[in-house]
C-alpha cells in the first residue's frame, strides 16, 4: 500500500491528472461528443493549466477547501518540478500542478466522494463561463 505522506506534489499531481480528466472525458461523452478532435477541442477548456489555475483560485476564494486540502494543494504547487510550462506562465503551471496534486492526495486517501464533488463543481464552473480569466494566459 502506498503511504501517502511520502508521495510528493509531483506524484501526486500525475496521479490527480489522470483522476480529473477521467472525469472530464466522462462528462464530454454524456454531452454525446464523440469525435476525438472535438473531444480534444472541449476538453482543454477543462484540463488546460489555465482552467484548472481559475478553478483552484475559485476554490480558494469561496472556501471549498478544507485545511488539509489547502496544504495539499500549496504543497503541489511549490513542489519542484522537472518539467517546465509550454503553453503558460510558469505561476499558472505551477497552481495547475497543486490543482492537480489535490485529486491525486484525494483519491490516494480513498476520498472518491470528495473527488466526485470536487470533479462536479469544476464541470459547473466551466460549464458557467467562470474560468476564462485573463490573469492565467
Amino acid at each position: 500500500m502506498v503511504k501517502i505522506d511520502q508521495l510528493n506534489g509531483v506524484t501526486l499531481a500525475y496521479l490527480g491528472d489522470a483522476v480529473y480528466e477521467v472525469f472530464i472525458r466522462e462528462h464530454l461523452l454524456d454531452l454525446d461528443i464523440t469525435k476525438v478532435n472535438q473531444l480534444q477541442k472541449k476538453a482543454t477548456h477543462y484540463v488546460s493549466a489555465k482552467a484548472q489555475a481559475a478553478l483552484i483560485t475559485l476554490m480558494i476564494d469561496e472556501n471549498m477547501l478544507s485545511e488539509k486540502e489547502l496544504r495539499v494543494y500549496k504543497n503541489g504547487r511549490n513542489a519542484k518540478k522537472y518539467t517546465k510550462a509550454k503553453n503558460t506562465s510558469v505561476i499558472t503551471y505551477h497552481m495547475s500542478t497543486g490543482f492537480e496534486a489535490l485529486f491525486g492526495y484525494l483519491d490516494v486517501s480513498n476520498q472518491k466522494d470528495r473527488v466526485k464533488e470536487l470533479a462536479q463543481w469544476c464541470i459547473g464552473k466551466v460549464e458557467a463561463g467562470e474560468t476564462d480569466a485573463e490573469e492565467f494566459k
